[in-house]
């Protein structure tokens, strides 16, 4: 297994395969442990690394999860990451972290006199890079300090193997690393000295001097230095017949005869419209457009600059195009094609001819078919340095005749339509243009309405750039109102366009010739018509992402269909694919969505919404089948949805819940709202369950709490005793007892015998909270009866639940044996399920009474197979409960160190899981009595009672 830094940060297993790290920043974690392997790193250096010099309030709680994953991933790695006084550390072999070993193996090389010997260690190192080292990590002043210090590395690596490679008289082989690292840093002069010696033994004595005057230009126009002691060296090396003077270059061009001019004359720059005012930002937009098609590039000179309406990406590409235009002698040529107008598109055979003229052809001269008038740009771009602009492009057939085809050449292409075909046919570079940073807007804001005015309101500008989305199109037209306006307070503008009603109509100027509106309704007019459907359907989904099932159920259609409909969406940036599968928007393409809605009958509407509230009901169900595998799903009346999530596991479950729990919260709120209420009380009892595992306390009691008003509102017996039990469960489990206890019992109150299923999950729940509230004789006594039941009647649904509480009760009341046949019945139950959460908690009752039976060998062995299952379902709240009394098991048997080590573990997963307060409980039982850090003797970590039984409360 290895770490490997000098790329994307990956991990990788003993079998060859990535391991699933997770996100940016816990891969940025996992990065810095890895630098600094065997040595810990302070908590605060985290904060830095992840979030600069504002860390958040849970700043410690999201570190510790990071960890407490990073746990789970290295497990059996062969890295080991421990806590350690002030923060964490990771020890492990140095050769499997791939930034490690290359520097091992530059600083052997270093200390190496033969010089065969030192280029085959360098060689080895610099073949460890695989990219930009830490590509992919948080954008944090750390984090880019890491990966600077890292390249930097990788250009002494590279230079050292260089000057052993021209000693060996084999510089020619040192050449094409030296041109491309020349070529991303211009100014170090070191490099570029050693690429002119290496040029001169090969023999290209010319080539070495164009290196040294394009950085000696280059030098001079960002510096304004003259070439420096290695420059000036290198140059003198050269034979004088490669040198026709020190200071300026030949003005000849290498293949062109004495005395002869350029047949074509050069293009002028006048070709492209001025430079965008009042333009800021976009500071790393610029630099990936220099490396793609800079003068200086590194790409392949074909970039597509994508991105919603209104984003600025014709005034990001002008303004950078204006910024190397000079770095083109034969300058730039510019095509608006209008892609996107309402009077159709722009002709490229058009374009086409102009370009033509441009480059000097007569009009008599110009084809009028458009394939000839593309063979002949083609071949008049050739042995030309040029940059061709191309804005406003609908699709890639409208610019692929009008791309230069010579080397030296470059194209930027901007477009509302991500123009993946150019990426695939052509290998164009992709960049998507996102609304501006915060700090961006504000000065935006400032340089169209004055600093001071911004100034004088500062919470209403920082709420004007939100209501705006960030996209420079509306700051433009805000500030423009607010100019025409000098009478008007920023609040008063803030104030028209916090009406959700009214802010696409406010954010146009007067007359309406420029407007958000106006922008959205032309991308709109070029979609197809189902992604045209769901633009105004997605207005009944609460959700700030959707996935394609959702969406296959609000147009009525199958997985292929919903993609057909998202794929346009995206591809058009009114949505965004912020990840794998979720789908977001801007609150103004929201807003624009929801207008188009209006427009449907009111019929359809009410479908869309009962077609989305069902389906959430049927994958909530199959879900919860994940957990207890005899739950009986809803059933809708009509045919139901047609394409629903594959759910493979209880891990990849609790994953799906976590994406869509703010979803059907909201659902259950919309369907109340709506007067859905049957749907919304089903919705909310289904999510319920979920919770348990996916964690969010006080949500799960939000949405109970609101199913509850809504099957009162119903008024239906079975609705108001499901949901009262239901919420009983959650107060529970929270420690909510003494509110839970008067709702189990009208749960069971309201249901009989002959309600089945449900009565036997009313006394479950009415027993779980009996215990809860230092009651186990009477918890045993409703356990019993409702075992009594499920043994008379078959039903299935429930039994597994009711067994695990009843094996926890009997280990609270001291009866181990009957505790054990209890939990050994669940399991035989759920054999086929083991990381079922009756099954999981079956375990727990098992492992503490074979215990209490004087069984502790026996009781290990289920310990460690319950921490696995746990760790395997991804059930957190599940996973820190076994720890902790897996850690009141090792403090018994005298294994002190080991206790805590589970407890501090227990304490990151409680913190994960969102249960602060018992992550605190810990924290306090791991401290000294002036609240310092202790060995875990069993004092420390003695158990309280209500930690000493394991009910089963959801």
């Amino acid at each position: 297994m290895g770490i490997r830094l000098l790329g994307p940060v990956e991990l990788w297993r003993a079998d060859g395969e990535a391991a699933a790290v997770g996100g940016a920043k816990r891969r940025a974690v996992l990065a810095l442990l890895a630098l600094e392997l065997g040595r810990t790193v302070a908590v605060e250096r985290f904060f830095e690394l992840l979030w600069g010099d504002e860390p958040p309030v849970q700043a410690k709680a999201a570190l510790q999860g990071h960890v407490a994953a990073l746990r789970k991933v290295l497990a059996g790695s062969g890295f080991t990451l421990t806590t350690r006084a002030p923060g964490y550390r990771l020890d492990g072999d140095t050769g499997a972290v791939d930034a490690l070993a290359a520097g091992a193996l530059a600083a052997r090389a270093a200390e190496t006199t033969d010089d065969a010997t030192a280029a085959g260690l360098l060689q080895r190192a610099l073949g460890l890079w695989r990219g930009a080292a830490l590509a992919g990590l948080p954008a944090t002043p750390l984090c880019t300090d890491l990966a600077g210090r890292l390249d930097e590395d990788r250009t002494e690596a590279l230079t050292a193997w260089a000057r052993r490679q021209l000693r060996l008289g084999l510089g020619h082989a040192a050449v094409p690393v030296l041109e491309q690292s020349v070529r991303a840093d211009g100014l170090r002069e070191p490099t570029a000295a050693l690429l002119m010696r290496c040029l001169h033994q090969s023999g290209r004595g010319a080539d070495a001097l164009r290196v040294y005057h394009r950085a000696r230009v280059r030098l001079d126009e960002e510096l304004g230095v003259a070439p420096g002691p290695a420059l000036q060296e290198a140059l003198a090396e050269l034979p004088a017949t490669d040198r026709p003077g020190r200071d300026a270059p030949s003005c000849q061009a290498p293949d062109t005869p004495s005395g002869t001019a350029a047949v074509e004359p050069p293009v002028t720059v006048g070709d492209l419209p001025g430079p965008p005012r009042g333009f800021v930002g976009r500071s790393s937009e610029h630099p990936w457009l220099d490396r793609q098609c800079g003068p200086d590039r590194t790409g392949d000179g074909l970039a597509v600059v994508t991105g919603p309406a209104g984003v600025g990406k014709t005034a990001t590409v002008l303004h950078w195009a204006h910024r190397v235009a000079a770095g083109f002698p034969d300058g730039v040529l510019f095509a608006d094609l209008r892609g996107f107008d309402p009077a159709g598109p722009g002709d490229p055979a058009q374009a086409l001819g102009r370009f033509l003229r441009a480059l000097g052809l007569p009009e008599q001269a110009i084809p009028e078919d458009r394939a000839a008038r593309a063979a002949l740009f083609r071949d008049r771009t050739q042995g030309r340095r040029l940059l061709v602009v191309l804005d406003n492009a609908r699709c890639a057939a409208e610019v692929a005749d009008l791309l230069p085809s010579g080397p030296g050449c470059a194209a930027v292409i901007t477009s509302r339509n991500s123009l993946e075909d150019l990426v695939v046919t052509d290998g164009a570079a992709l960049l998507q243009l996102a609304a501006l940073p915060s700090a961006d807007a504000h000065r935006l804001l400032e340089r169209l309405l004055t600093a001071e005015r911004v100034a004088a309101e500062p919470e209403p500008a920082g709420r004007l750039i939100a209501l705006c989305d960030r996209l420079p199109l509306a700051l433009r037209i805000v500030a423009a109102r607010l100019a025409a306006r000098p009478g008007w307070r920023i609040a008063d503008l803030v104030d028209e366009l916090s009406d959700e009603g009214t802010r696409l109509a406010a954010l146009g100027t007067q007359g309406g010739a420029v407007s958000v509106r106006a922008a959205l309704t032309l991308t709109h007019h070029h979609l197809p018509g189902g992604a045209r459907s769901l633009l105004a359907l997605l207005t009944v989904h609460p959700g700030s992402t959707t996935d394609p099932y959702a969406a296959a159920a609000l147009l009525d259609t199958d997985a292929e269909g919903a993609r057909h409909a998202l794929g346009p969406l995206t591809a058009h940036h009114l949505l965004a694919e912020q990840t794998p599968g979720r789908f977001g928007r801007h609150d103004l393409v929201r807003l624009y969505g929801s207008e188009l809605f209006a427009r449907f009958a009111p019929e359809r509407q009410r479908a869309a919404f009962r077609r989305l509230v069902d389906y959430e009901l049927v994958a909530t169900g199959l879900a919860v089948r994940r957990i207890n595998p005899y739950h009986e799903p809803f059933r809708p009346a009509g045919p139901g949805p047609r394409a629903l999530p594959r759910l493979g596991d209880v891990r990849s479950t609790l994953a799906w819940c976590h994406a869509e729990e703010p979803v059907l919260r909201a659902l259950v709120t919309a369907a109340t709202d709506r007067g859905e209420y049957e749907r919304a009380w089903r919705l909310a009892r289904s999510a319920s369950i979920l919770y348990y595992g996916a964690g969010r306390v006080a949500d799960r009691l939000d949405c109970l709490r609101v199913g509850l008003r809504a099957a009162r509102l119903d008024g239906g017996r079975e609705g108001l005793a499901a949901m009262e039990a239901a919420t009983a469960c959650a107060l529970g489990s929270s420690g909510r007892v003494a509110e839970a206890l008067p709702l189990a019992g009208r749960a069971v109150g309201r249901t009989t015998p002959d309600d089945g299923e449900l009565h036997i999950h009313a006394l479950s729940v009415r027993s779980s909270m009996a215990a809860l509230s230092g009651d186990p004789a009477e918890a045993d006594r409703i356990a019993r009866a409702a075992l009594a039941l499920i043994r008379a009647s078959g039903l299935r649904e429930h039994a597994a639940t009711v067994l695990s509480n009843a094996a926890a009760i009997k280990v609270v009341l001291g009866e181990p044996v009957a505790a054990l046949e209890h939990a050994r019945e669940t399991r035989a139950l759920l054999s086929d399920r083991p990381t079922a959460n009756a099954h999981l908690w079956a375990m727990v009752s098992e492992a503490l009474a074979r215990q209490a039976l004087g069984e502790p060998e026996a009781a290990e062995r289920v310990w460690r197979e319950a921490l696995h299952l746990c760790g395997s379902s991804g059930n957190v709240r599940l996973h820190a409960l076994a720890r902790r009394h897996f850690a009141d098991f090792l403090a018994g048997t005298g294994r002190t160190e080991e206790a805590g080590d589970q407890l501090r573990a227990a304490g990151e997963l409680y913190t994960a899981h969102g249960d602060v307060r018992l992550a605190e409980d810990l924290d306090r039982r791991l401290a000294g009595p002036a609240g310092r850090r202790t060995p875990a003797g069993p004092t420390a970590i003695a158990p309280t009672p209500r930690a000493r039984h394991g009910l089963r409360l959801a």
